[in-house]
């Protein structure tokens, strides 16, 4: 039976991150780290999170600090940026599940942002292995056609405008990806912007910090993924330049399913199509 604790992990900054930890029944045979998308809480990630402890494995969710269980104040008052969430909160989180599993293989499971944030996390070498899902560059002119006739209105317009009204980004009210610091929001925007993403908003330090990861990566994306084209998975990827790199595009019509998109990996109904047959033959 899985069990599952609830833990509060003061990261290096002093931000205080809401953890749930899904533990096997008996020993563990690895961890799993799942880092979330922008915006999506832990809780989406919970029915995932459950199986894979049923298979055997550590797994730990969490919010960004600002985020979902981890907002603890006046949002508008966070000095927060996303490199933050991956110098601090996801260093804190690798310590945390490493300290709980010693001597276990860790798995890096990143979501969307999950995925793109590796390179800024300061000590790699703890992670065995990392499988992106549903992960690209959200550089804007490459973005899936749908979304690219909406996102140059949010990010010269929206974003620029709502942040300097309320001091955060207001995406609950706007009914766009959720409330977000005006730090990470500034940022993400600068990112999407940019050819080259992060790493070319952030400069030489972080393509240097990128191209440093040697952590075997495993790309897992769908070809009707609404927000990430097949070239932004490709782009971002690239960055990663010396890290061992699969990439796996999948089809709805590969698992006879009418949709997956940038979310439904995590949807329980996807159990055997997509989390046994192509999720866990990668972490081994």
């Amino acid at each position: 039976m899985t069990t599952v604790n609830q833990q509060s992990i003061m990261a290096r900054n002093g931000c205080i991150i809401q953890a749930a930890f899904f533990r096997p029944d008996g020993e563990s045979k690895a961890a799993a780290l799942i880092v979330p998308a922008m915006g999506v809480s832990q809780s989406y990630y919970a029915a995932f999170a459950a199986w894979l402890a049923a298979q055997g494995y550590l797994v730990a969710t969490f919010d960004y600090s600002g985020m979902g269980q981890s907002n603890n104040g006046d949002i508008r008052k966070l000095n927060l940026t996303i490199v933050d969430w991956a110098r601090f909160d996801c260093d804190a989180m690798i310590d945390a599940i490493s300290a709980l599993a010693p001597n276990r293989r860790l798995y890096w499971l990143g979501h969307s942002l999950g995925g793109q944030i590796l390179g800024f996390v300061p000590d790699r070498s703890r992670i065995a292995k990392a499988i992106t899902i549903a992960t690209g560059s959200g550089y804007w002119k490459e973005n899936a056609p749908s979304l690219k006739r909406k996102v140059w209105w949010l990010w010269y317009v929206v974003a620029p405008l709502a942040t300097r009204v309320f001091g955060y980004f207001p995406g609950k009210r706007l009914r766009k990806v959720g409330d977000l610091p005006r730090g990470v929001m500034d940022q993400w925007r600068r990112w999407c912007l940019d050819p080259e993403y992060a790493v070319g908003a952030e400069g030489d330090d972080a393509r240097a910090n990128f191209s440093a990861v040697t952590t075997p990566i495993t790309s897992l994306s769908f070809d009707d993924d609404e927000l990430i084209s097949l070239r932004n998975t490709a782009s971002l990827h690239a960055c990663y330049e010396n890290a061992p790199r699969t990439m796996k595009r999948i089809s709805p019509r590969d698992i006879g399913a009418k949709r997956i998109g940038h979310f439904g990996f995590f949807n329980a109904r996807f159990e055997g199509a997509l989390w046994q047959q192509h999720l866990l033959p990668e972490l081994s």
